[in-house]
């Protein structure tokens, strides 16, 4: 049976020194509301936006310039009937290199079809990773929740629910 976790790959001219520090940098890429710190094996921090999603998110997982697994260790969404759906994932980035490039493979594993939110979180995931965390890994700058920037449409949907 293929593996139905949902997994995204980004290719960048970046050391995978350079990858791994800006995945620790949570606050750039993700949302600017993370509190507690996110770069250190135990460490915990909490996610959320607006009313519609929050989570609590432990570092289980940290080896330098190769690989940051994280365990979702609480969950809520405003849109689900299931709201907890992220308990209990691990989320993995594993960084390695591939052509003089580095390859940034992203899973959440837990993360499948049957899920109520997947077509939601895998979009979201993709932008994330594909746009916000692309930009800063390549330009210092990226696109993380919280910096006024117009909502994508799967925020507007969810803030709408």
């Amino acid at each position: 049976m293929q593996d139905q976790n949902f997994t995204t790959t980004l290719l960048v001219d970046q050391t995978p020194e350079e990858v791994f520090n800006a995945i620790n940098n949570v606050r750039g890429w993700w949302s600017e509301e993370i509190e507690g710190s996110t770069n250190k094996l135990n460490d915990e921090f909490k996610y959320h936006y607006e009313d519609v999603h929050r989570c609590k998110i432990k570092l289980i997982e940290v080896i330098p310039n190769e690989k940051i697994v994280w365990l979702v260790m609480d969950n809520y969404f405003k849109f689900t009937k299931d709201e907890t759906e992220w308990t209990g994932n691990k989320i993995i980035f594993e960084i390695n290199e591939k052509n003089n490039k580095t390859q940034l493979q992203f899973t959440q594993q837990g993360l499948v079809p049957e899920y109520e939110c997947y077509d939601i979180c895998q979009n979201a995931w993709s932008n994330y990773i594909h746009n916000s965390l692309r930009n800063l890994i390549s330009t210092g700058k990226g696109l993380p929740n919280g910096t006024g920037k117009p909502q994508t449409e799967n925020e507007k949907k969810l803030s709408r629910k």
